[in-house]
């Protein structure tokens, strides 16, 4: 039926004076890779925080002591498993966690 459409003359002009495009190919530098970032959650820091409450969640923690959740959650489970905190509820990836007495 049709065609390509005919530019006119002032697409013309426009399209002769652009430079020419770069293909996906070309953007960014191929080979490097993204620098993989790593935070640490400041162990005294969370640990102050764990002890003056009565239960603290993975959300609760990351939002005091700044990190992304990922971290908190990561720092949690580890003090879970060397019994410096228990797991006292929760569900579906919303756990309680409360510091051990000692």
């Amino acid at each position: 039926m049709g065609g390509a459409k005919k530019p006119t003359a002032a697409n013309k002009d426009k399209s002769a004076s652009k430079e020419p495009k770069k293909s996906k190919k070309d953007k960014g530098d191929s080979g490097t890779k993204k620098a993989e970032i790593t935070v640490i959650v400041n162990e005294q820091q969370a640990m102050k925080i764990i002890q003056n409450s009565k239960v603290v969640t993975v959300q609760d923690l990351a939002r005091q002591t700044g990190v992304k959740i990922s971290a908190a959650n990561a720092f949690l489970k580890e003090s879970a498993k060397n019994g410096t905190v228990k797991k006292v509820g929760g569900y579906s990836g919303h756990h309680l966690y409360q510091p051990v007495s000692s």
